[in-house]
């Protein structure tokens, strides 16, 4: 498996192998073992904190002993949507002129689906023209398939929250019962709405309750990510001293997406050292160019709901936000009207919730960008 080099060593998309890749050792050995064991995992964590490339590094790691299959939920709305992209998923797990890859093309093509190419990619998409009720039975024979291969799979479905926005409402319950069956066919479920997917998985009236192994995915080791930094300017001849690393860590708040944008920004805009100066211009510069996409968040807000996402994104981490002290320092209104905005702008995506080291639940920004623009109003 070979990867294209990065256009920098900081690329903010994409898995362009280990060399890449920082830490995580803890959670690639979790996710290994539970794969040796026959075990399926649940990854947690808010979006872009790294779960994606997590999956295609163990992947990486584990694609001469498995078959490795990786699908993307997101964009998906109903149950054929959810089987159009499985088979292409499957499709593109093994280049088609290997032996399997030949078998895994022979097989989908006799579900007689209609195969167009991306124009971007070359990619092969999978569509199949059929009634809803027929879908259930197209996904057991794609599982079918999977189960009688002399290899084991890894098929790791990301954003798996998605499948409860589905009108087939019986979809959670019926995945369920067909995946236990399986033995052949390891699964990774990946979703970036905690609460959802702990609902999901930790539930115990809902279907996939206790059946995979759940790992909540932290941010970066800062020291980790701080010397990864480091090391990767000295590569291409450049120098940054220990604390403006740390500073560019501080700003994006250690989420991995903000601070590999920041760094692509800060490598391609500097010369031959990185000063405090250097990387702060360039964080001006990106929230510049956003700041049109902010001024539309606020003006599709309410007053209320604004004035307490500036709350939250002033303190960073907003604990007990419906205490007197909390609504007397930020001017807000009543617990209620509190309560209300925060569950709209959960629902919008605008902050998420989450617990610190300590068990103590606190709300955060969920865009450091959109934070740091807050901040500097």
């Amino acid at each position: 498996m070979k990867f294209k080099n990065p256009s920098t060593p900081f690329p903010s998309v994409g898995y362009f192998g280990p060399e890449y890749f920082c830490d995580r050792k803890v959670e690639t050995e979790t996710l290994i073992k539970n794969i040796e064991g026959g075990l399926s995992t649940t990854l947690v964590a808010i979006r872009r904190i790294g779960k994606t490339g997590l999956i295609k590094h163990v992947q990486y790691l584990l694609h001469d002993k498995y078959i490795c299959i990786y699908a993307d939920i997101l964009p998906t709305e109903t149950g054929i949507d959810f089987l159009n992209t499985l088979a292409s998923a499957i499709l593109n797990s093994v280049p088609e002129k290997t032996g399997l890859g030949q078998k895994i093309w022979s097989f989908i093509k006799s579900l007689r689906p209609v195969i167009t190419f991306d124009k971007l990619s070359g990619e092969p998409n999978v569509s199949f023209n059929i009634q809803p009720k027929e879908t259930t039975h197209q996904i057991e024979n794609l599982f079918e398939f999977l189960e009688q291969q002399d290899r084991r799979v890894i098929f790791a479905v990301d954003e798996f929250q998605q499948i409860l926005d589905y009108p087939e409402k019986s979809m959670e319950a019926w995945l369920r019962t067909t995946i236990q069956q399986l033995q052949n066919v390891i699964f990774i479920y990946s979703g970036s709405q905690p609460h959802l997917m702990n609902e999901m998985f930790a539930n115990p009236s809902n279907p996939f309750f206790r059946s995979t192994v759940l790992l909540p995915l932290e941010k970066i080791n800062f020291e980790s990510y701080q010397a990864y930094i480091i090391q990767k300017f000295k590569d291409s001849k450049k120098e940054i001293e220990s604390q403006v690393a740390a500073e560019m860590l501080d700003w994006t708040t250690g989420h991995t997406y903000f601070v590999q944008l920041l760094c692509n920004r800060v490598f391609i805009g500097s010369k031959r050292v990185v000063t405090t100066e250097v990387w702060q211009n360039e964080a001006l510069k990106l929230l510049k160019e956003q700041e049109i996409i902010f001024l539309g968040y606020r003006d599709n807000l309410t007053r209320e709901q604004w004035k307490l996402l500036k709350a939250i994104a002033q303190a960073g981490k907003a604990y007990s936000i419906t205490s007197k002290s909390f609504i007397r320092e930020y001017a807000l209104g009543s617990s209620a009207t509190i309560i209300r905005s925060v569950n709209s702008l959960e629902k919008k995506s605008f902050i998420y919730m989450q617990y610190d080291a300590e068990g103590n639940r606190f709300y955060s920004v969920y865009d450091v960008l959109f934070q740091r623009w807050i901040q500097n109003l």
